[in-house]
């Protein structure tokens, strides 16, 4: 399944590793520096840092969203809910 995380920007959910709130990055040295860190191998992907409120962590970008941890989390487990329902629709015969 997919996550939509802001503008044009839609990752695989199982590429996802976390997702934090951006107000708590600021409050750690370590998420700073390691944010500074990939900043400059260019592996972040920043919609709008004004409208940020989370920070989605993936094996090679970091997205910085405009929807919050609570949001993301909600679309994620919609996706988890639709995936495992049962398809019940019958082939149209033409």
């Amino acid at each position: 399944m997919f996550i939509h995380v802001g503008e044009e920007h839609v990752i695989s959910s199982d590429e996802v590793i976390a997702i934090i709130d951006y107000s708590l990055v600021s409050s750690s040295t370590i998420n700073d520096e390691l944010l500074l860190a990939l900043d400059e191998k260019e592996n972040v992907i920043v919609t709008d840092e004004s409208l940020t409120k989370s920070v989605v962590f993936t094996a090679d970008r970091v997205y910085y969203s405009p929807l919050s941890v609570l949001t993301l989390r909600k679309r994620s487990s919609v996706l988890s809910t639709i995936s495992r329902l049962d398809d019940y629709t019958e082939p149209i015969d033409e």
